[in-house]
């Protein structure tokens, strides 16, 4: 049972993690703050915190469990603000989609011993939709979370933040921080930033207006995760910058190669690189039989 949990950051993931852990009985209180207001009544409103506060530091005192939800580019004062009143035997835990930048911050601003209180990790899960009116208590549920432990952790203390996550239906994966932010720049940062980017391009287009009203469904579900947090993603770009341009000149250098098949008539070259899309995303993800001959009315479940 954790006595008090300090939740700093209360959108979808951190709100998520409050309401999966009080439906199940497992926190006592939870104490929040986030630097609006307005967000912290909310929150309370939804039953997400018990007591909003005005500071990270009266959030994280007295609390066994620290979750940091905010952007990840506020984690660096998230991380200097609660210094002060950290007890010693709190675990500080983290959401964040970049790993690296993190757990620099937090080694800058924390003391060595505060700092091997500290197991980063990223928590597979979420949706388009932000802010506490997004939460839900079973977003974690059958989803991954990665922690990435660093070398100043003690078993213990990984294996609090692998029971927690495990506490509310997450399967948990441990991975090296260089690796994780190599393999989510590829999985997650670049899709958003196409799903970003594909829409900021056709929203120009002088036509715009009559391009989105004919949109079909795969226009929809490709686009999805444009809806999500700007903020969030500007600060997970430029966290992760190293990792993520490899990845937009690989994924550039296939739009090219695509846009010379399609220029030179090969049909032979198109249609060989979609097979082989095809059959690799195939191999992922089972289709589900369409219910119309239209390729924008079918959907898939993921294989488990």
């Amino acid at each position: 049972m954790i006595q008090r949990l300090a939740l700093i950051g209360m959108g979808l993931i951190g709100g998520s993690l409050s309401l999966a852990l009080k439906q199940r009985g497992l926190v006592q209180e939870v104490v929040g703050y986030s630097r609006q207001l307005q967000t912290r009544l909310r929150a309370r409103e939804l039953g997400i915190i018990d007591v909003p506060v005005d500071s990270v530091a009266e959030a994280v005192s007295g609390a066994d469990v620290v979750f940091v939800a905010t952007p990840v580019q506020a984690m660096a004062g998230v991380f200097q603000a609660m210094a002060g009143t950290l007890s010693p035997d709190a675990l500080i835990t983290d959401g964040g989609s970049v790993k690296g930048a993190v757990v620099t911050a937090a080694e800058h601003a924390l003391s060595q011993d505060q700092f091997a209180q500290f197991v980063p990790g990223h928590p597979i899960a979420g949706t388009e939709r932000s802010g506490p009116d997004a939460a839900f208590a079973e977003l974690f549920v059958s989803h991954r979370v990665i922690l990435t432990p660093t070398s100043a952790n003690s078993a213990a203390m990984i294996r609090r933040a692998e029971d927690l996550w495990r506490s509310v239906g997450a399967q948990v994966e441990k991975m090296g921080v260089a690796h994780h932010d190599h393999i989510l720049a590829a999985t997650s940062h670049l899709p958003h930033v196409a799903a970003f980017s594909l829409v900021s391009a056709l929203s120009r287009l002088e036509e715009r207006y009559e391009v989105f009203r004919y949109a079909a469904g795969g226009f929809r579900d490709f686009s999805r995760i444009a809806s999500s947090d700007p903020a969030m993603w500007r600060d997970i770009c430029l966290t992760n910058r190293d990792e993520l341009l490899p990845m937009l000149d690989h994924y550039l250098a296939e739009l090219h190669q695509m846009r010379s098949l399609i220029d030179q008539r090969d049909s032979q070259g198109i249609e060989q690189m979609f097979v082989g899309a095809k059959a690799v995303r195939d191999a992922l993800y089972r289709p589900i039989e369409p219910q119309s001959n239209s390729s924008d009315s079918g959907a898939e479940s993921p294989r488990s």
